[in-house]
């Protein structure tokens, strides 16, 4: 086998693997056909993916991260990284209606779900155990400390540092060093 191998589904079924995109062997996307990696991204051991996937340029999802959504679509820019046990949540329930919830229930006995894209632009850092829920944007170069909570109500200014739950800002990042080690690479 070599590198790229994956025991859950061929490689070659994902509408785009760029080059020197890595997908490790224990991965499960659900849905590789719409699923697109790009160029040198690396999606790490025991990543869980269930919706519609675009991951761009030089991304990371570290070990043990949940993407889900079913039919929603999750867009990850350039140079993102997620920390190990991030969870990206594009489907939910509200959990206080009568209905069943779960994936196994069928439509007719369920409950209302919360469904929304969720966008997270170039340069995003989330720290290990972030939570995104339905319909979140994430602007351009911010990054989240450990366990910060991110909903549809979270106003986030691009590069900025937040960080608990509910994430509330804590300080500046450095722009210009970050964009310059980018341009640096993407020069190679």
């Amino acid at each position: 086998m070599s590198k790229n191998d994956n025991i859950f589904f061929d490689l070659n079924e994902l509408a785009e693997l760029g080059p020197r995109a890595i997908v490790g062997k224990t991965v499960r996307i659900r849905r590789p056909c719409d699923t697109r990696i790009g160029e040198g991204s690396i999606i790490d051991d025991f990543t869980y993916i269930s919706c519609r996937l675009t991951v761009g340029r030089f991304t990371h999802i570290s070990a043990n991260a949940v993407i889900n959504g079913g039919d929603s679509r999750v867009t990850l820019g350039d140079f993102v990284n997620l920390a190990p046990g991030c969870r990206v949540i594009a489907a939910s329930n509200d959990f206080t209606g009568g209905d069943l919830v779960g994936a196994a229930i069928p439509a007719d006995h369920a409950g209302e779900a919360i469904v929304g894209d969720i966008e997270i632009a170039d340069h995003v850092l989330l720290g290990t155990g972030t939570v995104v829920l339905p319909g979140v944007k994430i602007p351009e170069g911010v990054s989240t400390g450990a366990m910060t909570l991110i909903t549809p109500k979270t106003e986030l200014k691009p590069w900025t540092l937040y960080i608990g739950c509910p994430a509330r800002e804590l300080k500046p990042r450095d722009k210009t060093k970050i964009l310059e080690q980018a341009r640096a690479l993407c020069r190679r």
